[in-house]
């Protein structure tokens, strides 16, 4: 809870006259002292070289003792273990910092590691495989076990700094970092005061000190590098290295990259839709609040949120947040999503395998329908207000899905999906925004014991700035009269009913968040325009969405024809063009790709994102030279776009440009250490320009992180038995819901048939 540059701010103004005197009772009985350090720093250090020597005396080094904390990346400045006596609390902070602690006291960091279903998970670690192996998940939440070198055989298993788990002293004494993610932080001696040479102060300091050198404070305690994504990707991104599972490296979770390669971050020229602004981690889940009780760190009477908010609305029910939870549930349904059921596909009941016509953008045009009929709708589910995939990090436990309901006219439903079912359960076939892990013995996964991963069987989240399409086929009862209505919403709790009673030792209710819904009604006979609600994107855009969740569902002729629609609506947006070409690129239609690319930079010449892929065109028609000047023209107006770089330095390299080459990829690894084909790639060319070493550490590191070309078969053999799951791993499926059955309906037909 950093004292930035924290000065009295108008807030005091309304507090009472007791907490005055308080204060300044406590200035002038701590009269400040001289804060050098000198003699002290020598002392400290002795101290901490005494505790660390006498730690390691009973450490398990289990990787060796220059890895102490290994399977977390994290480190100290020194490599020696801190004493956890030398973190600050966080009460103590809250001396001060009133606000900023009531708020971190209701987040999950502060949390991190004293709910019961974390406990639990981590015991099945501790169990399984040994406590050393926690300091994998400890690192982030509870990075004091990790370096005060608690986590090891016969250490004690309650500590009193477990109750504060991420708390203030820990992110503010962290030195450096790097986009590793898995606790990639340097861990420094904390202090709260450097002495008149700039020096950290690791003795106690009393509050009257601080207040007498407040900018020293803010030297000690605050950094820039703490206000950017690259701070928190050292815990929001994560991998299940070889030293945790015994097998081989995997990515876990990838908040980091996900942001960086989305439009909130401005670093790519890829994303379907640009920002105005760039925003951080910070900007969405730090935002300034006006002061309301007292906090020195406040900035003009408004503090940068310490609660931290996101999705996790199960740690205020347990420990009776009401504010955290209230502002949770706000935050879920702040314009994350937008729902469009956008078209309805009409089937025909006597011959189902053919499709009459599509209506759609539905609201828009005219169409009939009739009793008896069997329809599919086409919902496009927008990811517009998150910089990440939906749901984030690890997905086999959290649980966000679509419920889909029919009714007919008096609000009877006439048929869903999606629905709790007994026990808590969701509806097995409902369609999720998640991931299936499977085990080294072909099972799911379902109690998150990742250090058992072996594949993921399929992942149907929705990533930054993307759309997807959910289709729903059902039949219209032949008795219906009037009209039936269909709503789609985005539903969302925090776990999946069968990990929450494990994780709570009992059956235990979780809240279930409406983040974002749209009805639609469709009348029995004739169905006529209506004015758009004031939620709905216009119609291009609805186009352009439509289009972009058939792309990534690889139907790229129906993808074609829908941003075909936004070229004619619009005739002035450039992408519209380049979104045809990227369409006929995927679908190996290189010339026509080309022509509309240019169609694209006549309306925007400097268009990086049509550069980009007008590259890609060049170099499969053999031009590399002008691939290469694209590209190198998409890097200078963005140098830290991943893709730029990892395609200018494979072209490069086609040119035998070795040096070049080997740039870009060193650029490409600077902004993420673990890019495949970075690894691939260096290991040729280091041995092509003769450094062995280097070529071979690469190869390592390759091999450590490609695909296991076998481990397909555990997700094959998995989906193989649960026919309900399957239908979700195709990327272009259906929803069947009360179609009648037959020889093959018009769903299966379009979904090819996997059911």
């Amino acid at each position: 809870m950093g004292l930035a540059g924290a000065k009295t701010n108008a807030a005091w103004a309304g507090i009472v006259v007791g907490s005055l005197l308080l204060v300044a009772s406590c200035w002038f009985a701590a009269a400040p002292k001289s804060v050098k350090a000198s003699s002290e720093a020598d002392e400290a250090a002795a101290a901490r070289l005494a505790y660390s020597e006498k730690t390691a005396a009973k450490y398990n080094f289990r990787y060796g003792r220059e890895f102490p904390f290994l399977p977390s990346n994290a480190t100290t400045d020194n490599g020696q273990f801190l004493n956890p006596k030398s973190f600050y609390t966080a009460e103590y902070c809250g001396h001060c910092h009133k606000e900023s602690h009531d708020q971190w006291r209701q987040s999950a960091h502060s949390n991190a590691n004293r709910v019961p279903y974390y406990l639990r998970n981590v015991e099945m670690l501790n169990v399984e495989k040994g406590i050393e192996f926690s300091r994998h998940c400890e690192g982030c939440h509870d990075p004091i076990a990790v370096v005060s070198g608690a986590l090891t055989q016969g250490a004690p298993k309650k500590r009193p700094y477990d109750q504060d788990g991420v708390t203030c002293s820990v992110c503010h004494s962290i030195q450096q970092g790097d986009t590793r993610g898995t606790g990639s932080y340097v861990m420094g001696v904390p202090a709260v005061l450097v002495d008149e040479e700039g020096k950290p102060i690791s003795r106690a300091v009393s509050d009257g000190e601080i207040l007498a050198h407040l900018d020293r404070h803010s030297k000690a305690v605050m950094r820039d590098f703490y206000r950017t994504s690259e701070f928190c990707s050292s815990c929001h991104k994560a991998a299940l290295p070889k030293t945790l599972n015994d097998y081989k490296w995997q990515r876990a979770i990838s908040l980091y990259d996900e942001w960086q390669a989305s439009s909130f971050a401005k670093q790519s020229p890829l994303p379907f839709y640009v920002k105005d602004s760039v925003s951080t981690c910070q900007t969405c889940h730090m935002q300034r609040e006006a002061l309301k009780t007292v906090d020195y760190g406040a900035k003009k009477g408004q503090l940068a949120s310490h609660r931290w908010l996101g999705a996790n609305t199960v740690i205020p029910k347990i420990y009776g947040f009401d504010e955290q939870a209230a502002r949770v549930v706000e935050f879920l349904k702040n314009s994350v999503f937008n729902i469009d059921i956008f078209a309805l596909e009409r089937g025909d009941t006597e011959d189902s395998a053919k499709w009459q016509d599509v209506a759609a953008p539905l609201g828009l045009v005219s169409f009939k329908t009739a009793a008896g009929e069997v329809l599919t709708a086409d919902v496009v589910i927008q990811n517009k207000g998150i910089a990440h995939s939906h749901v984030p990090e690890q997905r086999d436990m959290y649980e966000s899905w679509v419920e889909f309901v029919v009714k007919d006219a008096t609000g009877r439903v006439l048929t869903q999906s999606g629905a709790i079912e007994g026990g808590g359960e969701l509806d097995a076939r409902a369609h999720s925004f998640t991931n299936r892990l499977i085990n080294v013995r072909g099972e799911l996964n379902n109690l998150h014991q990742v250090w058992n991963n072996r594949v993921v069987a399929y992942n149907n989240t929705i990533q930054a700035g993307r759309s997807q399409l959910v289709r729903y086929a059902f039949q219209i009862p032949a008795t219906t009269t009037g009209s039936v209505s269909v709503t789609a919403t985005v539903k969302y709790r925090r776990f999946n009913q069968h990990f929450m009673d494990f994780g709570m030792g009992k059956h235990y209710e979780m809240p279930i968040v409406d983040m974002a819904s749209q009805t639609r009604v469709v009348n029995i006979g004739e169905n006529k325009p209506a004015p758009p609600g004031p939620l709905e994107n216009k119609e291009w855009m609805r186009w352009n969405n439509y289009g972009i969740a058939l792309l990534d569902a690889q139907q790229y002729a129906a993808s074609v024809h829908a941003f075909e629609r936004v070229a004619q609506m619009r005739p002035d947006y450039a992408d519209a063009f380049t979104n045809i070409a990227i369409a006929q690129f995927q679908w190996e239609k290189y010339g026509e790709a080309h022509g509309n690319l240019e169609k694209a930079l006549a309306l925007a010449p400097a268009s990086a994102r049509t550069l980009y892929y007008r590259a890609l065109v060049e170099r499969n028609e053999g031009h590399l030279d002008l691939a290469i000047g694209d590209l190198e023209t998409v890097v200078k107006s963005f140098p830290r776009s991943r893709d730029a770089h990892r395609e200018l330095g494979f072209s490069y390299y086609q040119q035998h440009k070795y040096d070049l080459a080997r740039a870009e990829y060193e650029t490409l690894q600077g902004i993420d250490p673990d890019d495949l084909a970075a690894h691939y790639n260096l290991s040729i060319l280091y041995r092509r320009l003769g450094a062995k070493d280097k070529a071979a550490q690469q190869a390592v590191m390759f091999a450590d992180q490609k695909d296991d070309p076998m481990a397909s078969t555990y997700a094959l053999e998995y989906l193989r038995q649960h026919t309900e799951l399957a239908n979700e791993s195709v990327v272009w499926h259906v929803h069947e819901l009360n179609v009648p059955p037959g020889p093959q309906s018009a769903a299966q037909t379009s979904a090819g048939g996997l059911q």
